[in-house]
């Protein structure tokens, strides 16, 4: 079984929770839309939403490009919290993992790590964090689930 997630242009749809320091989890839910307009180059838009009006939706806007392996990719993002960010994903048997790093956060030096783990061909599971220096700001956790086409 091959990875459908990015790979792929698709809808997809999320649930979990989002965490951030000293604070209790607060559902989160969301779209992802994957849009491929060249052989290496995808789009990639996501909408986070917190029903319960704790927090501020997010917006993350990426656009990417996978080298000659379609193994690895970097992309560039704007992330309507961060501003703009720059990262790295691998595409291994079972996950998806990706690091990124927040341009021009010097005071902070933001980043950020996310996995997706495969469940299933229309299912993954996703761990996220944010991270301010060393320290953890916030973490998401949440399964996707991708719509019919």
């Amino acid at each position: 079984m091959t990875h459908i997630f990015l790979l792929q242009p698709g809808r997809w749809v999320m649930e979990g929770n989002w965490l951030e320091r000293n604070g209790m989890p607060i559902t989160v839910k969301g779209k992802t839309l994957v849009a491929w307009n060249r052989e290496t180059w995808f789009n990639m838009v996501t909408k986070l939403i917190f029903p319960g009006g704790e927090r501020e939706d997010i917006t993350l806007q990426y656009r990417g490009r996978f080298d000659i392996s379609d193994r690895v990719y970097s992309f560039v993002l704007q992330h309507s919290e961060l501003g703009r960010v720059e990262g790295e994903g691998w595409i291994a048997p079972e996950t998806i993992v990706q690091r990124y790093w927040v341009l021009g956060s010097t005071k902070q030096r933001h980043s950020g790590f996310d996995t997706l783990h495969r469940l299933d061909n229309g299912r993954y599971y996703q761990s996220s964090v944010i991270l301010a220096g060393h320290y953890l700001s916030s973490a998401m956790e949440a399964t996707l689930n991708r719509l019919p086409q």
